[in-house]
């Protein structure tokens, strides 16, 4: 894969204090940790006798039903019920499944996390990284190798896809980027298409459907270790600081001690020879490592503000 990278610091054009951030009307945050508390009302607790676990939208679900199948049954083990894989399609969809009560486990999307905290509930706790506690991934500018982009500023007149609007490195970083650094907005500077999935958007410069597109890096090169692409079809002009991942939790009306099994589920899962491990530890996530959304998903919320995004809910 060849790399012209922009020597341009994403972070530095989001120094702004973080977004104002408001749960749903319909959730409480009295201990001020920024997600849903728990109902202190018992009967508003749900007990599943199956639990649902969806992973981030990806362009073939089917794939990720065998990598998480020997997590899924641990989980299933330390919850004594069973566990159902839910692929789903779009970022909105998964979000609209955990808000009507028919998703409880789930991984999100950085992009998509925020909105799903303050729309359905969610309780992220954990994120993917390495034995040392490194994490994250970064966002790319990608095009074809043999394309005549060499820097941001050749995607002027160009089509340049994007995955979806509620995704942190397909469109709200890379659109804050362009404008504030490069005064390029979509549909004056460049055409935007939305692909729905980093897979679909790698795909597409690949085959020359898009010019250039905005990619979280992990994705491209999960991609390419399956051969489902030649890395060196790739050139990348322009790679970020790093983001924090896909977030993993639960729903927050989940009964206690469920919620508590959940997550000590995550953290004692032995990934060592695991089809999990074969996926993901090529690009050095072996282990879940606790995480706070106040924390850890910060700097998402300093690209949302930048971007004047709001995540009020529909």
């Amino acid at each position: 894969m060849t790399r012209l990278l922009a020597a341009v610091s994403l972070t530095a054009l989001i120094a702004l204090p973080a977004t104002a951030f408001e749960l749903d009307p319909r959730f409480t945050d009295n201990d001020g940790d920024m997600l849903a508390d728990i109902p202190e009302d018992p009967s508003r607790w749900v007990d599943p006798s199956t639990l649902i676990f969806a992973y981030t939208p990806v362009e073939d679900p089917a794939v990720y039903v065998e990598v998480w199948a020997e997590f899924l049954d641990h989980l299933s083990e330390a919850t004594g019920r069973p566990v159902q894989f839910f692929p789903v399609q779009s970022n909105a969809a998964q979000i609209e499944a955990m808000r009507a009560g028919r998703l409880h486990i789930a991984g999100f999307n950085t992009g998509g996390v925020p909105l799903a905290v303050a729309c359905a509930g969610f309780r992220p706790f954990t994120i993917m990284a390495a034995e040392d506690n490194s994490f994250g991934y970064r966002m790319s500018f990608i095009t074809h190798v043999n394309s005549d982009i060499q820097t941001i500023e050749d995607l002027e007149g160009r089509t340049l896809a994007f995955t979806s609007e509620t995704s942190n490195s397909g469109f709200r970083a890379p659109s804050a980027l362009l404008r504030d650094e490069f005064g390029m907005e979509a549909g004056v500077h460049f055409t935007p298409a939305f692909s729905g999935a980093h897979d679909n958007s790698v795909l597409g410069v690949v085959n020359l459907d898009y010019d250039a597109a905005a990619i979280a890096d992990e994705v491209m090169f999960r991609m390419a270790a399956r051969d489902v692409i030649d890395l060196n079809d790739i050139r990348t002009i322009y790679e970020s600081d790093p983001f924090p991942t896909t977030g993993y939790g639960v729903v927050y009306n989940l009964t206690p001690e469920l919620q508590e099994q959940i997550r000590e589920a995550f953290f004692s899962f032995d990934w060592e020879g695991t089809a999990l491990y074969e996926e993901f530890a090529a690009f050095d996530m072996t282990k879940f490592m606790p995480i706070t959304f106040e924390e850890h998903w910060a700097v998402v919320r300093d690209i949302a503000a930048a971007t004047g995004t709001s995540f009020a809910c529909n």
